[in-house]
């Protein structure tokens, strides 16, 4: 598949074309950039149009995502009558450039519906996957059971080899050891091939030459000296297995997304290109995804982030808490003016080593069904309606969800829903949640208003403690960060929230519901590279790294790191400037787990820094242990040119309710004004109560409190 240019990817308003043709490229006027995060209830779509930033929700297709896109791809225009213009125009065809965040990986680690993998590592290390670090995730809990590893004990090979941690090359595997290896995992029959040997970070010679003999097998193929070339062999062989686990799922969706997106034109197939977002916060060219699934398994919630921190930038905000509020569930993470990625998390109990931005997920959702315990407690989640059948209210379901607690209380309006494309059933979902409610035996003597307020209370109650994890418990005051709420649901809880946390200020980016094709939209191609090194220097404050540490030895490790990165764009054809972004993983000796750090002349001083931040205390005179290189490379995207809303009303011009609806505020009955967002005029402050409907969202800003649309176009609400 050709590779479009850095300079393609966001360009709006004219047409590229995949001639090598000089007078053919020049002729090109109009292109489209897309950018679509699939997610548990709805797709989003946002592109640029004339200027214009358009949005486009549809409802997820969870069996085959790449249905939904392709209806959404129709729905937004790509189809053989504009493309049909733009030929007469130009002469030439038309290419689309897709950029997409996917929940592809997720969905198949949580579902446990990956592929058939067969794992070699060195002989006597074939349980390492299993025995983990023997970490009991409940202490107190006897009946919990631990994850099982994604490979059974029948598909784990040892291999005769060894290498000790200095890079020695101890023994070799043999030919004849090779040859019985590859018979063995060919008599398996794995869908796949992960390879991960004991300290091939150190010296990859034997894993390359295993990689070599099992290649013939024609399976997918993982090797950890590739994909993640640091020590802990549990946490590099559990990333190796996940990537080998989603390989060929992800191949075969990436092959059906290309075939469904493909635009048929009257004289040839125009193939759009395609790019993927990381878990990391960029994104990357369609077969680095392919070959490397497991840098994507965070990818909606990813481009979330990215966009939250773009939009809050642009209203003077750089240290924000982003809680995206979606139909699945909700995601949450801190942001110290720009966003950062970690290189150790977690997905559905399984260690995952490659860099992710660092993002805390709850099975809370507007879809978030609720039930009572087996002692009569209300909860919520984390079980889902999904997008089939849904709630109650979108015309299938039969469970009552946050959604439709949202709807009976007033705070969603039932015809303002996408914009009054879809209209929710209030009736229904009044009939249906009583009927439930009656045959509840905890739930009976509640009252309907009750029972919603009380929905929303247990919800809040779980985002509120996700919000905890990712401030108060890593040394932030959520007093000092504004809270930027989007997703679906995002505002109708975000003031709530924000109550229960002291934090000041709430932001609702403009198109809050999109904002994760968003910031996909706006996101870098970016790429990580890292090596485990473990040396040693001096931890007193005037010792810095370029003084403990050779500083040409530095220079060098990190210069390799860059050769592999710039031959890698060069080989997926980017143009334009590399940045290079340096880092070091530092621990005290004697810890067991590391801090990152910018790879800075004041590099000890930042750790100590850090390590006091995070931890209340330092060793300001301690060894430090400098145990990992990371080089991030990105190309930056050029700013998206979007112009400013047009036709604003003067400021003498009173803002007219488009409704007054009875809404409940914390049981209380409320007659609340209805303002459509377009309506507000920019820099006009207003108090609530108020419910702010919009295409893509609904807000609910309670009494007392003020709010304003600034010249972002970000809504502001003052909360303390």
């Amino acid at each position: 598949m050709a590779r479009a240019s850095h300079s393609e990817l966001h360009s709006a308003g004219r047409l590229e074309v995949t001639s090598k043709s000089k007078a053919a490229d020049k002729s090109v006027r109009a292109t489209r950039a897309i950018a679509i995060d699939t997610g548990g209830t709805f797709t989003d779509c946002v592109w640029v149009e004339d200027g214009a930033l358009k949005t486009l929700k549809v409802f997820s297709t969870p069996d085959d995502p790449s249905r939904a896109i392709a209806e959404a791809l129709r729905k937004i225009g790509e189809a053989k009558a504009k493309i049909g213009e733009v030929k007469r125009k130009t002469g030439a065809g038309a290419a689309l450039t897709l950029l997409h965040g996917t929940t592809v990986g997720t969905n198949a680690l949580l579902q446990r519906k990956g592929a058939r993998v067969a794992l070699i590592t060195t002989a006597g290390f074939e349980d390492v996957i299993e025995i983990g670090r023997q970490a009991r995730p409940r202490l107190y809990d006897f009946f919990f059971d631990r994850v099982p590893p994604l490979v059974p004990r029948e598909l784990r090979f040892g291999v005769k080899e060894r290498t000790d941690a200095e890079g020695r090359i101890l023994e070799r595997p043999s030919d004849a050891e090779l040859a019985r290896l590859r018979e063995v995992v060919r008599l398996a029959g794995p869908d796949a091939i992960a390879i991960s040997l004991l300290f091939s970070f150190a010296n990859p010679e034997n894993e390359a030459a295993v990689a070599a003999a099992v290649a013939e097998l024609g399976k997918p193929l993982s090797v950890s000296h590739r994909i993640l070339p640091e020590f802990r062999e549990y946490e590099r062989t559990s990333t190796v297995v996940v990537n080998a686990y989603l390989q060929p799922l992800m191949q075969s969706y990436m092959e059906r997304l290309a075939e469904r997106a493909t635009i048929a034109g009257d004289a040839r197939i125009f193939v759009p290109r395609i790019f993927v977002m990381q878990s990391s916060g960029g994104i990357t060219a369609l077969e680095s995804a392919a070959r490397e699934p497991v840098r994507t398994v965070l990818s909606g919630p990813a481009g979330g982030l990215v966009g939250a921190a773009a939009m809050a930038a642009r209203s003077g905000f750089r240290k924000i808490l982003s809680f995206d509020m979606g139909g699945t569930s909700t995601d949450v993470a801190a942001v110290q003016s720009e966003v950062r990625a970690s290189g150790q998390s977690e997905v559905a109990g399984l260690p995952v080593g490659v860099p992710m931005l660092e993002i805390h997920t709850v099975g809370a959702g507007g879809g978030s069904l609720a039930r009572f315990d087996a002692g009569g407690a209300l909860r919520v989640g984390p079980e889902s309606a999904g997008a089939d059948p849904g709630p109650i209210c979108y015309g299938r379901g039969n469970e009552p969800t946050v959604t439709d607690a949202n709807l009976l209380m007033g705070r969603l309006r039932p015809d303002r829903f996408l914009g009054g494309e879809f209209t929710l059933d209030v009736e229904r979902a009044r009939r249906i949640t009583l009927e439930w409610l009656k045959k509840q035996g905890s739930g009976s003597h509640l009252s309907l208003e009750q029972f919603c307020a009380g929905v929303v209370r247990v919800v809040n109650a779980n985002m509120e403690r996700a919000l905890r994890v990712v401030s108060i418990e890593r040394g932030y005051d959520p007093r000092e960060f504004a809270l930027v709420a989007f997703g679906g649901a995002g505002g109708l809880h975000a003031c709530e929230l924000a109550e229960a946390l002291a934090i000041p200020t709430v932001l609702i980016p403009a198109r809050p519901g999109a904002l994760s094709a968003f910031g996909i939209l706006v996101s870098d191609v970016v790429k990580d590279y890292s090596r485990t090194v473990l040396w040693r220097f001096a931890g007193h404050l005037r010792q810095e790294v370029g003084q403990a540490l050779p500083p040409a030895k530095l220079e060098r490790e990190f210069r390799k790191l860059e050769a592999v990165a710039l031959k890698e764009f060069r080989a997926e054809q980017w143009r334009g400037a590399l940045r290079y972004e340096r880092s070091l993983d530092l621990r005290y000796r004697g810890q067991g787990y590391e801090l990152n750090v910018p790879a800075t002349k004041n590099v000890t001083a930042r750790f100590h820094d850090e390590h006091q931040r995070r931890y209340g205390y330092q060793h300001a005179g301690r060894e430090i242990e400098l145990v990992t290189l990371r080089l991030r490379v990105r190309l930056r995207t050029p700013p998206l040119e979007i112009a400013r809303r047009r036709g604003a009303r003067k400021a003498s011009v009173r803002v007219t309710p488009v409704e007054r609806a009875v809404v409940f505020f914390r049981d209380k009955a409320v007659t609340t004004p209805v303002y459509e967002r377009r309506e507000l005029i920019p820099g006009r402050s207003m108090r609530g109560p108020a419910v702010i409907t919009e295409y893509s969202a609904t807000t609910v800003i309670p009494a007392g409190k003020k709010f304003w649309v600034d010249a972002a176009e970000n809504l502001v609400i003052k909360i303390r």
